[in-house]
């Protein structure tokens, strides 16, 4: 039984597997580019920033914060204290009791939002145990930036406010001014929003501090507090990804003059170029034919021989 294989040159199959990675598609990379930056956002039930001037002429500053949050985190603690040295013989100074203080913040890559909230607070700042700076029902602020809307900002006071045990009426117009006799002066402004392009910023309530008590070592307290304050950054818009395709397309290169290299390559001899016939001859036709004869002849040598052997 004769049998007849036919194998395929090794540079058919070069050339057949260089046209198949020419004309497949490009494989696509997995995972999307860049999402942007998260917002930011942060909200604090109330921050102190006092300088306790004592009667021997010595100052201590008082920073503190209650539920300070920054996204995503939640506070609940409802009461501060703090201790100062040389005030109130080293015990602890009671700020701030409230039945609920609550501070949360939240963002992602969309929205970035924070609220602070206190209701049935009362504000003490050392040399005035007994006697309250200011006691509010219900204040509370909110923040938020959202991607592709303007960032929003709010903030309210609601119910009763009493400074110095007395109850005063706030004012939306301006700062509201309180003076007690030999006790001091507080100054509170309502309500402050701000809002930018890309910010916001409320505080429900803020209070200027300058008091004289006279008591517990205390000469003077003077500063600021600042109830329910929350504030947020909206989220960045997302980046160009690096994985993109350039637009810039490669410029095609004319070909050189027979004998001369490409521009800005030197040291590189051309190869002999093989011009073709409109009939599909060239200059290496009849070294093929020659070839193709000698492989004729051999074939039919090897038949002739094969035959001789079967007829013995």
């Amino acid at each position: 039984m004769n049998s007849n294989a036919f194998r395929m040159p090794a540079a058919a199959l070069l050339a057949t597997g260089a046209v198949a990675l020419l004309t497949a598609p490009p494989a696509s990379a997995a995972g999307g580019g860049p999402t942007g930056r998260e917002g930011k956002a942060g909200a604090v039930v109330l921050r102190a920033d006092l300088d306790v001037g004592l009667l021997n002429t010595v100052h201590v500053p008082l920073k503190s914060e209650l539920n300070e949050v920054s996204a995503p985190e939640t506070a609940k603690k409802t009461a501060l204290a703090v201790t100062l040295d040389g005030v109130e013989g080293g015990n602890a100074v009671s700020v701030l009791r409230a039945d609920v203080a609550n501070s949360k913040a939240a963002a992602d890559d969309r929205r970035a939002e924070a609220e602070a909230n206190l209701v049935n607070a009362t504000v003490h700042v050392p040399g005035l145990p007994l006697l309250s700076l200011i006691q509010v029902e219900k204040v509370g602020s909110k923040a938020v930036c959202a991607a592709g809307r303007n960032p929003e900002a709010s903030a309210n006071a609601l119910g009763a406010v009493t400074v110095f045990g007395e109850k005063v009426t706030l004012s939306v117009g301006g700062p509201t001014k309180v003076e007690v006799p030999k006790v001091g002066t507080v100054t509170l402004e309502l309500s402050g929003t701000r809002t930018t392009s890309a910010t916001a910023a409320a505080a429900a309530l803020r209070l200027k501090v300058s008091v004289n008590p006279l008591a517990l070592n205390v000469a003077q307290v003077e500063g600021e507090i600042v109830l329910a304050e929350a504030h947020c950054e909206t989220p960045k818009a997302p980046g160009p990804d690096p994985a993109a395709k350039s637009d810039v397309k490669p410029q095609a290169v004319a070909p050189a003059a027979a004998g001369t290299a490409a521009p800005g390559v030197t040291g590189v001899t051309e190869a002999p170029r093989v011009n073709l016939a409109d009939t599909g001859g060239g200059s290496l036709t009849p070294y093929a034919v020659g070839g193709g004869v000698l492989l004729l002849g051999a074939g039919a040598g090897a038949l002739v021989v094969a035959r001789r052997g079967r007829a013995s």
